[in-house]
C-alpha cells in the first residue's frame, strides 16, 4: 500500500512535538524524542509508516543544508589552516579507531570480513550529532568550531574513500578509486568561479528581492551538492562548498538566517527515520556486543582526541571538549553497513549491530554534551547556547 505522505509528515511532527515536550518537562535531549517516536510508530514498532526508508531519502536535504550554513561562515583561508592542523590528529585517530572496533567484533565471534566493516564504520564521527550541539557562536567564530569542521571534513573524505573501497571490494567497478581526489579541487574551482562571474553579479543585480535570494542560495547549494555527487564526492561536500564559495558574499549571514528552519525540518525527519530503521525483534541478537561496542566507542573517542589534540599544544579542556563531541559514530556508519551488507560483505547481524552502536552511541554522546557543555538545547539555563 503506497505510504500517505501528508499523513507521515502529520505523525511525526505531531508526535515529535508532544515527546519533545515530555522531554524538556523531564530535562531530557530532545534529539532522544524524535528518535523515539521513529522507534514507537516506524515499521518494528506499531506499524503507522511502514516505508520510513522513503522519509530518509528527504531528511538527507537537512545534512545538505547544515553542511552549506556551515559553509556560508568560513572563511577559506581558515578552513586550509585547521585542515592542516587537524591531518594528523584524523588520521591518527582514525586509525585507533579501527583497531579498537575490529578486534572487539573479532574477539566476539564475528567473521574477519564483519569485523573489518565494523572497524571500519567506527573510525566516523556524526556530522549532526557534533555540530547540532555546538553553539553558533562556537561553531563560526572560535577556534573549537574550525577544529571540528576541519577533523569532521577529514572524515568526510575518509568515508568516501572507504565507499570507493568497498564497490571495489564487490565488484562495482564503476568509478576509479583516484576519481574523487582529483574532482575534490575541479569541482572547487568551478564552484569558485561560478560565483564570481555568475552568482555574485546576480546577487548584486538584485539584491532587494529576498525571495529570489532565498530561492538562488537553495539552487545554488543543491546544485553543487549534485554536481559533487556526480563527480565521485558527497553530497555533503558538494553543499560545504557551495557554502565556502558564497562566504565571502554581503548576504552570507542573510541566506543563513533563512535557511536554518528548513534545515530543522529536514533535521527532525532524519532523527525519525533513524529510529524507526531500529528493528526491536533482532536487537536481543547484538544487544551484548553493541552494548560492548558503544562503551568502547564512547570511552575511546574522547580519549584518544583528548591526548592527539594536546600533542598540538590544544587546552586540555578544549581537547576534552572536541573529544566528547566528536564521541559516537556516524551517518556514515550507516551508510558503509548499507553498501557493504548491500555487496554481501557483510551479514545481516553485522549491519545490525552496526545500527544499534549508532542508535546507542547517538543517545549517549547527546546526553553526555547536552547535560556537561555548552549546547542550543541545553535544559540547564547556565549551559543554553544558541
Amino acid at each position: 500500500m503506497q505510504q500517505d505522505i501528508v499523513f507521515s509528515i502529520f505523525l511525526i511532527f505531531a508526535g515529535a512535538s508532544l515527546l519533545a515536550t515530555f522531554a524538556l518537562y523531564t530535562k531530557q535531549p530532545v534529539l532522544i524524542a524524535y528518535i523515539g517516536l521513529g522507534a514507537i510508530v516506524g515499521p518494528f514498532g506499531m506499524g503507522w509508516i511502514e516505508h520510513p526508508e522513503q522519509l530518509e531519502e528527504m531528511s538527507h536535504i537537512g545534512i545538505i543544508f547544515l553542511l552549506f550554513l556551515l559553509g556560508l561562515d568560513m572563511q577559506p583561508r581558515a578552513l586550509l589552516a585547521v585542515l592542516r592542523q587537524a591531518s594528523t590528529v584524523g588520521l591518527v585517530s582514525s586509525l585507533v579507531f579501527f583497531v579498537g572496533g575490529y578486534g572487539l567484533t573479532l574477539a566476539f565471534g564475528y567473521p574477519q570480513m564483519d569485523a573489518v566493516v565494523v572497524g571500519l564504520a567506527l573510525i566516523f564521527s556524526s556530522t549532526i550529532i557534533g555540530l547540532k550541539l555546538l553553539p553558533t557562536t562556537v561553531l563560526h567564530h572560535k577556534h573549537m568550531g574550525e577544529l571540528m569542521v576541519g577533523l569532521l571534513l577529514l572524515q568526510d573524505m575518509l568515508a568516501i574513500f572507504t565507499l570507493i573501497l568497498l564497490g571495489v571490494m564487490r565488484g562495482d567497478g564503476e568509478m576509479p578509486v583516484w576519481q574523487p581526489f582529483l574532482a575534490l579541487p575541479v569541482v572547487i574551482a568551478v564552484a569558485y568561479y561560478a560565483v564570481k562571474w555568475v552568482i555574485l553579479p546576480l546577487i548584486t543585480r538584485f539584491d532587494r528581492y529576498q525571495e529570489y535570494l532565498f530561492i538562488l542560495a537553495i539552487g545554488w547549494c543543491l546544485a553543487v551538492a549534485e554536481a559533487a555527487k556526480l563527480a565521485g564526492l558527497t553530497y555533503e561536500i558538494g553543499a560545504f562548498i557551495a557554502g565556502i564559495t558564497l562566504a565571502t558574499s554581503p548576504i552570507a549571514q542573510f541566506i543563513a538566517i533563512s535557511l536554518k528552519p528548513l534545515r530543522d525540518f529536514f533535521l527532525v525527519l532524519f532523527f525519525f527515520a533513524l529510529g524507526a530503521r531500529l528493528d526491536l525483534g533482532l536487537l536481543s541478537t547484538v544487544a551484548f556486543a553493541s552494548v560492548a561496542l558503544a562503551a568502547l566507542v564512547l570511552a575511546l573517542k574522547p580519549v584518544t582526541f583528548r591526548v592527539l589534540l594536546q600533542k598540538f599544544s590544544e587546552k586540555t579542556s578544549l581537547a576534552w571538549d572536541v573529544g566528547f563531541r566528536l564521541g559516537q559514530i556516524s551517518e556514515f556508519s550507516l551508510l558503509i553497513a548499507f553498501v557493504a551488507a548491500e555487496g554481501g560483505l557483510l551479514s545481516a547481524q553485522g549491519s545490525l549491530l552496526i545500527q544499534a552502536t549508532a542508535i546507542i552511541t547517538f543517545v549517549a554522546s547527546s546526553y553526555i554534551v547536552v547535560f556537561n557543555y555548552p549546547n542550543p538545547i541545553a535544559v540547564s539555563e547556565k549551559l543554553r547556547r544558541d
